[in-house]
């Protein structure tokens, strides 16, 4: 069993950056790819980035590719998502969830488990 926790989130302005943070409990950590992924008010849960369980493979969504990094470090049992040039579109309630596999299994919500509660980014000036 897999557990996640999402920090990290808050106020930015335009331009402005944050930095997310997903830690995990349980042993499989280090065997499944890790997504992120956001939810608007009024809209569906997208996929924003994911990264494979080595760390070595990372996948982005267009709308933030060139703008936010993933990372993980195993032994730390973390994931990380650096946010830069945040827009106000990128307001939502950011998840991080596992995947069943190491590999990324694209960025489709419904494939991933082990749910964190989320965590708010705001973006306003």
């Amino acid at each position: 069993q897999l557990h996640l926790v999402e920090s990290g989130g808050g106020l930015a302005q335009p331009g402005g950056s944050l930095r997310l943070s997903c830690a995990a409990a349980g042993s499989t950590f280090s065997t499944r790819a890790i997504g992120w992924f956001r939810q608007a008010p009024g809209k569906e849960r997208e996929g924003v980035s994911c990264i494979t369980s080595g760390g070595g493979i990372t996948t982005y969504a267009e709308a933030v590719k060139g703008r936010f990094t993933i990372s993980r470090d195993n032994a730390k049992k973390m994931v990380s998502l650096q946010m830069n040039s945040l827009e106000p579109e990128d307001t939502a309630i950011y998840y991080c969830a596992a995947g069943p596999y190491f590999f990324c299994s694209g960025l489709v919500a419904h494939v991933y488990g082990s749910w964190g509660q989320g965590t708010q980014v705001t973006v306003s000036s």
